[in-house]
């Protein structure tokens, strides 16, 4: 029976396709960024305190250094907080990582082959190529971001500009090792990430102690309790880790190589997903930081066991329906009925 109304007509194909990117919901941003490759990785906020924190360091220090045990959100903040001092503008700035192998060569000038290789030729790395453009927009700001600084060795990875990204030296030329001729811009800004308990960080405090202003990022229970609120884990459940959290981290102070950061538990939902955490991640990191202690692993253990006892009965119970009685006659009864 006809409506009245127009027909509809479908097409036999689709008339267009929306990605995640195109409804701004993609990952993009977040890669661009190179914080992480998530679609829910927010932006950093202009109210942010540490943006705030790294702006007022940079006007009298070299640089600044995040450091902090793994899993503390310094990769991510470096990441973020460099992005933001370039204006999201990606062609100011740079990552690299650190590595023991790494070294003057990757990092400074280096020989590579030839485009015919048949010989090589010196070229300009990383840091010198950061250098050489900053000089050509003095007015804008590039950021060099450093992960892993203390994997390597920095005083043979800088070689002589070592002294030179102070901020009292900036724009005072010096000598490469290849002769020619570097000064480090006052608008070229580093920022690095280090673990306080490699091997290296002896190394890195004595060149850079002076020169680099550092900020401790330590594990945050109060970023923990609001990325599982965010990841909908129920309270009881929230209350527990937080706790497990502490007493980890309670241990860490007199055995660092324990501390366990936030990030770790970033993708915790529910119990399925804290336990795979464990079988995966924290009994190993565990296991190492307490292998000459066994009475405090086993505490750690049990301590972790106790995160999937039975909920307390604290919550509202529903009201019980009504019980359901026989129909009753509800008239009054007649006059003179007993």
């Amino acid at each position: 029976m006809s409506t009245g109304g127009p027909a509809i007509q479908r097409s036999a194909v689709p008339l267009r396709r929306l990605s995640a990117s195109d409804l701004g919901i993609g990952p993009e941003p977040a890669i661009l960024a190179h914080s992480s490759n998530q679609a829910d990785d927010p932006p950093l906020a202009d109210s942010d305190p540490r943006l705030a924190e790294v702006r007022a360091l940079l006007s009298h220090s070299g640089g600044v250094i995040f450091s902090g045990p793994p899993g503390t959100s310094k990769s991510w903040y470096a990441a973020k907080i460099g992005s933001r001092l370039v204006d999201e503008d990606q062609s100011r700035i740079r990552f690299v990582q650190f590595h023991p192998s790494y070294q003057y060569e990757d990092f400074m000038q280096g020989f590579v082959p030839n485009e015919t290789a048949d010989g090589f030729v010196l070229r300009d790395k990383h840091f010198v190529s950061m250098c050489r453009d900053a000089e050509l927009q003095p007015a804008k700001t590039f950021v060099l971001v450093i992960d892993e600084l203390s994997r390597g060795d920095p005083g043979r990875v800088f070689g002589e500009a070592l002294t030179y990204v102070e901020r009292s030296k900036r724009g005072l030329p010096f000598q490469l090792a290849s002769g020619a001729t570097l000064a480090v811009p006052p608008n070229l800004v580093v920022l690095a990430t280090m673990n306080p308990l490699d091997r290296g960080v002896d190394e890195v405090d004595a060149a850079f102690e002076r020169r680099f202003a550092k900020i401790a990022m330590d594990p945050d229970r109060d970023l923990l309790a609001d990325r599982l609120q965010t990841n909908g884990v129920p309270d009881y459940l929230r209350a527990r880790v937080s706790n497990f959290f502490n007493k980890v981290n309670g241990y860490a102070r007199t055995n660092p190589q324990g501390t366990i950061g936030h990030t770790y538990f970033w993708d915790v939902r529910d119990e399925a997903t804290l336990r795979s955490l464990w079988e995966h991640q924290l009994r190993f990191l565990v296991e190492k930081a307490h292998r000459l202690n066994p009475e405090t692993r086993e505490e750690l253990e049990a301590a972790f066991e106790h995160l999937f006892e039975p909920p307390p009965e604290d919550t509202p119970v529903a009201p019980e329906e009504p019980e359901l009685v026989a129909d009753q006659d509800l008239d009054p009864p007649a006059a003179g009925s007993a």
